[in-house]
């Protein structure tokens, strides 16, 4: 079955990449030092050195400072998407950050202390009634352009993800309490770290005079459905932070609970095409317990699904021919034009997965054998 998991992994990375809009093409381009994937159209160029993909020198450390995961993954396509508002893919190369590195982002996302007194969180207080840990996700993006046979800096962002709630203990094997932070605080506390992550960033070789974008992004609570958004940035091309800009980006469930209003006509036309998408195809087979959607918002226009259809079947043919049926119900119900994967899986395995990128109009399906 080692095929198959490997199967899974790619299809599910070529998704991912879609929506994100961060694509790699096959056309690339090289020299002596460096080789960079082919843009295609709106996504950026990658980093490959000796052979391998220049990864991030924080690689990882998101990954386990979440409980949410969906967190992650919204951070992640999320930042890529604002820094396309200063970094231009037709101008810059994109590459993972190499300026912090993983024991320097575990420092700057622990609480201040004398032996840590860059920590971005605030010292605990009371364990009776604790200070909150603002700051969740810090992460780092390059953007580089060609100098000669090497690859200089020109840009960077770093994104900033703050908790909209503090889960903590007051006794180690006591129960959970929560505290929820306000809109207006996780601002300021995001605002606050990006100050003192600017600083950080300004004294290091090769950081003083570029132009650096930090993005502040709003995580949602732990046992959220979706993943947060981000809410504000600001480009600096020096040492100080004066004119935040605000984001209008949005996660939302759908279908949407019973009884939840909108204010938006366009979302509610939304909910009731994947409403109709869903009740279409729940009508095809007697056994599945679920459909839901993971959509995107930017500035009240849907940008992307992720759709999970949760079901079991017992033969390949039952499989095929529920995702022949998907994939034209799909094209029948869900918008045009954005980026959609719909992923068919049982409650231990994937089982098929259907997608569309951006501005395509056919959907491509793939049905996961178990041979």
């Amino acid at each position: 079955m080692k095929w198959k998991k490997a199967a899974v992994a790619m299809i599910t990375m070529v998704c991912a990449l879609s929506l994100a809009a961060c694509g790699l093409h096959k056309k690339s381009t090289s020299n002596s030092n460096y080789t960079t994937t082919g843009s295609a159209g709106r996504n950026y160029q990658g980093v490959i050195e000796h052979g391998h993909y220049r990864v991030s020198k924080a690689r990882g450390v998101n990954v386990t400072q979440n409980s949410n995961q969906y967190n992650l993954k919204s951070f992640e396509t999320g930042l890529t998407e604002v820094s396309k508002k200063s970094f231009s893919p037709k101008s810059y190369i994109f590459q993972e950050g190499q300026y912090l590195d993983t024991s320097e982002v575990q420092r700057l996302l622990e609480r201040r202390s004398s032996s840590n007194p860059e920590g971005l969180n605030p010292a605990k207080g009371k364990s009776s009634n604790p200070n909150p840990e603002y700051i969740q996700q810090l992460e780092e993006q390059d953007f580089v352009q060609q100098s000669g046979s090497s690859l200089k800096l020109k840009g960077m962002t770093i994104g900033i993800g703050v908790n909209s709630e503090y889960n903590y203990q007051k006794k180690s094997d006591g129960p959970q309490y929560s505290k929820n932070i306000s809109n207006a605080e996780v601002k300021r506390q995001g605002e606050i770290a990006a100050a003192k992550v600017l600083k950080h960033i300004r004294q290091k070789k090769g950081c003083k005079n570029i132009p650096i974008v930090i993005a502040l992004y709003k995580q949602a609570s732990d046992d959220s459905l979706v993943g947060g958004s981000f809410f504000a940035y600001e480009k600096s091309n020096g040492n100080s932070l004066s004119s935040w800009h605000d984001l209008n980006y949005k996660t939302t469930v759908m279908p949407k609970a019973s009884g939840a209003n909108t204010t938006n006509s366009d979302n509610e036309s939304d909910d009731n095409n994947f409403s109709n998408f869903k009740s279409q195809i729940q009508s095809f087979f007697p056994n599945i317990s679920g459909v839901t959607a993971q959509a995107q918002y930017k500035n009240d226009n849907l940008a992307g699904m992720h759709i999970t259809v949760t079901t079991q079947f017992y033969s390949e043919t039952e499989i095929q021919s529920f995702t022949d049926y998907i994939a034209q119900a799909a094209k029948k119900y869900l918008p045009n034009g954005i980026p959609i994967d719909i992923r068919i899986q049982s409650d231990s395995e994937m089982q098929a997965i259907i997608f569309r990128n951006a501005g395509s109009d056919k959907f491509q399906t793939h049905v996961l054998t178990s041979y």
